[in-house]
Formats: C-alpha cells, sequence, structure tokens
C-alpha cells in the first residue's frame, strides 16, 4: 500500500462513521451530519446511538450526532477552521451544547496511518518474537498486562498478536483490533523494566506490516498527552493523520 492507498482508506472510513461521503472527507469544509449507525462503521469503545462526535481531518471538521447538537454545532463552527479546534476553551463551549442532550465530553485522541517509506525495525538479537492468532489470544483474557494490547470486545475482535520475550518471559505485547472491516487498530503494553529498548516500536512496526500484508489498514491511537505513546507511533513507522473528540453518557 502507498501514501494514497492509506489516505483512501482513511476516507472511505470516516465517511461511514460521520456519515458524509468520502469526497466531502476529503474537501477543506466543515460538514455537520444527523448520526445514522451505517454499515461498516467502527464499533471499538462507541458509544451507541451516537450524540456527539468530531473528527478534525484536512485542516477542517468533521461533526455528526443528533438533528439539535449538530444544529447548535453548524451555528457555531461553520467556518471554524481545525487546527485549534481541540483546544481547552472549545471543550468549554461544547460541553454546554452537548449538556442538552445528557452527555459529556469523553476523549479526546489523535489518530496515526502507516508512512509507506519507513524502513521496517528489526529486533534485537535477544527478543524471541512469537505470533499470537485465533484461539492463542485467549490465553491472555483477563490479564492485566495486556488491557492495551487485547481488549476483548465483540463489537472489535482481536485479530492478531505479537510478543516479545527475553528468557522466556514476555516483556512486550502487541496486538490489533477489527474496529472496522477495513482498519485495524494496534495497542501496545510493554513491561516497565523493559522499556526505553525500543520494545513497543519494534512490536508496533512489526505488526504494522503484517496487516498491511493482510490486506488491511492499521492505524494508531493514543491520548493527547501520552507523549511516551506519541514517540511509539514515530519510532514505529506511523505519521498523525486525524483527532477525534467523542462524548459519553453523563453520569
Amino acid at each position: 500500500m502507498k501514501t494514497d492507498s492509506f489516505k483512501k482508506a482513511l476516507y472511505e472510513q470516516l465517511a461511514l462513521d460521520y456519515c458524509v461521503t468520502p469526497e466531502e472527507v476529503a474537501d477543506h469544509k466543515n460538514h455537520f451530519s444527523i448520526y445514522e449507525p451505517l454499515e461498516g462503521r467502527r464499533l471499538f469503545r462507541v458509544s451507541e446511538p451516537c450524540v456527539f462526535r468530531a473528527a478534525v481531518v484536512n485542516g477542517k471538521i468533521l461533526f455528526s450526532g443528533t438533528k439539535e447538537i449538530m444544529d447548535a454545532c453548524r451555528e457555531r463552527y461553520g467556518d471554524v477552521i481545525g487546527d485549534w479546534y481541540l483546544d481547552v476553551k472549545r471543550f468549554r463551549e461544547l460541553e454546554k451544547i452537548v449538556a442538552k442532550e445528557g452527555v459529556v465530553l469523553g476523549s479526546a485522541h489523535p489518530f496515526y496511518l502507516p508512512d509507506p517509506g519507513f524502513t521496517p525495525l528489526t529486533p534485537a538479537p535477544d527478543l524471541e518474537i512469537r505470533w499470537f492468532e485465533g484461539d492463542a489470544i485467549e490465553a491472555f483474557r483477563g490479564d492485566k498486562r495486556y488491557t492495551n494490547a487485547y481488549s476483548f470486545d465483540e463489537a472489535a475482535p482481536d485479530m492478531i498478536g505479537v510478543g516479545a520475550y527475553v528468557d522466556g518471559r514476555c516483556i512486550g505485547m502487541a496486538g490489533a483490533s477489527a474496529d472496522s472491516p477495513t482498519l485495524w487498530q494496534i495497542g501496545i503494553d510493554v513491561d516497565k523494566a523493559s522499556r526505553g529498548r525500543h520494545v513497543g516500536a519494534t512490536l508496533v512496526s512489526l505488526l504494522k506490516e503484517e496487516i498491511i500484508k493482510k490486506g488491511h489498514t492499521p492505524f494508531y491511537g493514543t491520548s493527547m498527552s501520552n507523549i511516551a505513546s506519541q514517540r511509539v507511533a514515530h519510532h514505529s513507522g506511523f505519521v498523525v493523520a486525524w483527532a477525534e473528540l467523542s462524548s459519553d453518557r453523563a453520569g
């Protein structure tokens, strides 16, 4: 896959997630859509029915949710550019808007797509790499060491994982969930004592390449303040592509 292929997959996915067309994702205008649960949308930890969500992509904003909230957002943010949209002052404004529907702002995340020009990392000589698929992933259910690698979410099933072992002991695990039929999200956990060895970046890089070989688009998400995770994304061959803001039910 080349850059255009990853971008095409992203635009098609966001179109389903935000109830617009791929062409509207690609343009530079803000769009406000009444949310519908379209087939193929991402389901990982998504609150349904969706009352409010927003994505910043191409310097503009996609909004989706209830008619009441979309009308208010269109009036307030019709011409607002996306570059500074996720500043805290916007959160304060939006809290007042979404509160009318009994929800609060939930999470704000940057998301990354692969850099096609990146050279895949080679594991250190002392690392044993083990792959896990299907029933083999079940062995990690309930294991609190790997809550980022494996979600065990029925709406977004865990598809494949890769672990790094030293002398038979696992020091890092990366996993991918099928958040949609097209986009698979990567999560990573590394033993605290083993951080600083680029174990996380190596595993994420390996898993990224394997997902691409399987014909899917890997992506990586993290929090705005998780600098260590953002560094893993950078060092494993991902580049930031969009950001999202979502809502949760109050209480």
